[in-house]
Formats: structure tokens, C-alpha cells, sequence
């Protein structure tokens, strides 16, 4: 089958997605009531939540589950390049065969109802998922986590809140308190809690709905450790110490990424051998350095380095991967959508840029202009630009200085279109 099946429904689905959003878990239990539950026909989950981190950590559990010889389903958003991103079955990346069936058979079952895209595409992650035997099921949340499309799982095996931070106000409220609240919603009775590193305001939140339902907590810096040491990554928890190598993914939040993931791989009884594996994981758009493509054709020389952080915590988290790599004139292009803290995500980063270039983010409707975001930039202290495309930003830069450290940044979904124009 082509790929233009799967594309049409999903074209369809969303024109069924209400005005506003509100989030409600009602369209998801009625659609998934009519579906014959298949949320219910899983095999034991692990609920992930978090402003940031909880890709990369799910990749790293994924890693070591499958390394322990274990059969992992996987849902993730956004996806970057295809939808099947967004659904792993048992180790593999959904068929568009297998997509196109699970899509039509819950676009039949909803008919012309109002739902959002998140809704139906989980509720058909949750069908492919029930129709293929695995051993377990990594679950993204999309959006908060209380009254996220996700939050239909009754009885987790595992629950992973990674970093909480200040994004999506609009949906999630304005105080790091009321934002940890909405992704402590994951947390269900006597459910195991793996806490990444968090700000006090939002730990007291999660540790008190934890107590308040019994869910026993593993949080960092209580009842786990990480850090490196020599060129290694130690991790500490109550069974031992492990000496690993240090995680594929680039950064210093990297290693805290590694650390809750390794909290879960102990919790769910992986063995050393898996959780070593588990550091070879690898996540697009994390500080990813580009080798292949037009791109990279256009600036041999150069380095080019893809990063889809778009938050303040990103941006700090930029900084601390960008400073230890070996010195380099840095040059920023970057496109955001308009609904986030641009400047917030954008100061961290000014210190350490040569040059700066705005980019709109193509076939995005919500894409910040690229003169908006060059004009933001100035106003977080860059000299800043804006550039008609990426492409010219890159032809601009190495024009000047061939050998370049050359940063894109600023969205997923300009990290979607980089990969897609670059194989």
C-alpha cells in the first residue's frame, strides 16, 4: 500500500477535531468504548510524563528492555519525518498497511463525532498495540498528563515523570505547582512513580499526590543517583552501583535522561548487561548531527547539529551540551512556533553564538515569522537576521566561515522538515 492511504484518513480525522481544545478524557472513553476497549488488552505499561526528556528517556528504556530480549511497544509525539513514527509494534515502526487498517477502523467507529487527532491516532496506537503480543508498552503522554488521550490505563506497570518545567500555560496553568499537578495526574494507586530531576515546587506536588495514593517513589536524589566520572556514568540506587558507558545521546540533561531510565530498567528487573546496552539508545533531533543530505553537501566543512528543544529548560540544557565540545564559531538558525517563550528559550543560547538567523518553519501555520524570530533574538542580545530558508541561512554562514559549528533549532517540527528535505 502507499503511503497516500494512511496520509488521506489522516487528512479526514483531523477535520473532525473540535474548534478549541479541551481537555476531556470523554471522546477517548466513548471511542475507545465502541473499539472494545483495547487499552485494556496491553501488555504491562510504563506512562511517561514531562515538560521535557521523556523521548530520549523512553528511548533509553526501550533499549534496555529490548536488549534484555523483551518485545517493546512504543508510542511517541510529535513524529518528526512519517506518522509511523509515532507507533512502534513490537520493536518495529507501524506498516502502512497495518496504519492504514487500525486508522479506518477507528475512523469508522467514531463516524463524524468531534475528536481531536491526538485522540483518534492513540486510540489507534492502542488497537495495533492489543492486536500484536509484546512483552511490554512505552506510552508518550502528549499533553500534561491528567486528562491526557494517554490516561485511559487504568493500572500502569511503572509510571516516569522526567524534569517538569513552565510550556503550554494556555492548557496546563501558569505556576510550575499547577503544571507539575496536571503531569502527576499519571500517578495511580500503589503504582510504582520514577521521578526525574525536579524544582522543589514541583516535587512537593508529585510527592504529595504519590503519598496521597500510595505509589511508592523512586525520585532522584532520594532514592536514586547519577553522575559521571572519568568519562563514565555512574549510577547509585538501593540494589548497587552500576559503571556504565556514557549515553550515546549528547548532554549533561542526557545523563539525568539515562539515570530515570535506568531507575525503571531496575524497577522492572533488567539486568546490568541490558542497562549497559541501554546507553547505545538513539533519538533524532537530540543534538543530532547531521552526515547525510543536501545540507551537509552544501557545508562539507561544517558541523551541523539538529536540535528540537523549544522551552526554556531546553534551552538552558542546549547550553550545558554545547559548552563541552571542542571550541568552535557557533552559528544559530532557528524557527519556533508562536505559541512558545521565545525568549526564554532564546537567552540561555546568546552568550554563546557568533551569528544568528530567523527562519519561519515551512508548512507550519502557527510558525513565528522569521523577522519576529530575528527580532526576539535581538532583543535576548544576538546579532541576529532573518534568513528566507534554511538553506540560505547555511549557504550565508559557510560562505564566511566554512568550518562552522552550525546550530538548527528551535522546534520539532523544523527538526521534522530538516530530516525529511535530508533522507
Amino acid at each position: 500500500m502507499s503511503a497516500q492511504f494512511s496520509d488521506k484518513i489522516l487528512d479526514r480525522l483531523l477535520s473532525l477535531h473540535p474548534k478549541l481544545i479541551d481537555l476531556t478524557l470523554g471522546r477517548m472513553e466513548r471511542l475507545l468504548r465502541d473499539l472494545g476497549d483495547p487499552q485494556n488488552q496491553l501488555p504491562p505499561v510504563i506512562h511517561l510524563a514531562g515538560t521535557n526528556g521523556k523521548g530520549s528517556t523512553q528511548a533509553i528504556i526501550r533499549a534496555g528492555l529490548e536488549a534484555a530480549g523483551k518485545k517493546v511497544h512504543a508510542y511517541t509525539s510529535p513524529h518528526l519525518a512519517r506518522f509511523h513514527e509515532r507507533i512502534r509494534v513490537a520493536g518495529e515502526l507501524i506498516s502502512e498497511p497495518a496504519l492504514t487498517k487500525v486508522l479506518a477502523d477507528c475512523e469508522k467507529a467514531n463516524g463524524d463525532l468531534p475528536i481531536t487527532y491526538f485522540e483518534v491516532t492513540t486510540c489507534a496506537a492502542f488497537l495495533a498495540f492489543a492486536r500484536t503480543p509484546a512483552d511490554f508498552c512505552l506510552l508518550e503522554v502528549g499533553l500534561g498528563g491528567r486528562l491526557d488521550a494517554t490516561n485511559v490505563i487504568d493500572q500502569p506497570a511503572l509510571c516516569v515523570i522526567t524534569p517538569v518545567s513552565v510550556d503550554h500555560q494556555q492548557f496546563l496553568g501558569e505556576t510550575l505547582a499547577e503544571i507539575a499537578g496536571e503531569k502527576a495526574g499519571i500517578i495511580k494507586r500503589g503504582v510504582p512513580v520514577v521521578v526525574g530531576p525536579q524544582p522543589e515546587a514541583a516535587l512537593e506536588v508529585i510527592e504529595a499526590r504519590a503519598n496521597r495514593l500510595g505509589a511508592p517513589i523512586l525520585a532522584y536524589g532520594q532514592h536514586w543517583h547519577v553522575y559521571t566520572e572519568h568519562g563514565r556514568l555512574v549510577f547509585q540506587d538501593e540494589r548497587g552501583l552500576l559503571d556504565l558507558p556514557m549515553p550515546r545521546l549528547i548532554g549533561g540533561h542526557q545523563v539525568m535522561n539515562a539515570g530515570a531510565a535506568l531507575a525503571a530498567l531496575r524497577c522492572l528487573g533488567v539486568n546490568e548487561a541490558g542497562c549497559e546496552a541501554a546507553m547505545t539508545a538513539d533519538w533524532p533531533a537530540r543534538m543530532q548531527t547531521l552526515n547525510t543530505g543536501p545540507l551537509v553537501d552544501l557545508a562539507p566543512a561544517a558541523e551541523l547539529i539538529l536540535d528540537g528543544g523549544h522551552n526554556p529548560a531546553a534551552g538552558v540544557a542546549l547550553v550545558d551540551a554545547l559548552r563541552p565540545l571542542p571550541p568552535r564559531p557557533l552559528h544559530v538558525i532557528c524557527g519556533m512556533l508562536n505559541t512558545k517563550d521565545i525568549a526564554g528559550y532564546l537567552t540561555p543560547l546568546a552568550a554563546l553564538a557568533d551569528s544568528f538567523q530567523g527562519v519561519s518553519i515551512p508548512g507550519e501555520t502557527a510558525t513565528l515569522p522569521a523577522h519576529e524570530t530575528a527580532s526576539a533574538a535581538r532583543a535576548a542580545g544576538f546579532e541576529a537576521t532573518a534568513a528566507e530558508s534554511v538553506t540560505k541561512a547555511v549557504a550565508t554562514i559557510v560562505n564566511t566561515d566554512p568550518a562552522a559549528r552550525i546550530l538548527i533549532c528551535g522546534s520539532l517540527y523544523l527538526a521534522g522538515f530538516i530530516l525529511r528535505e535530508n533522507g
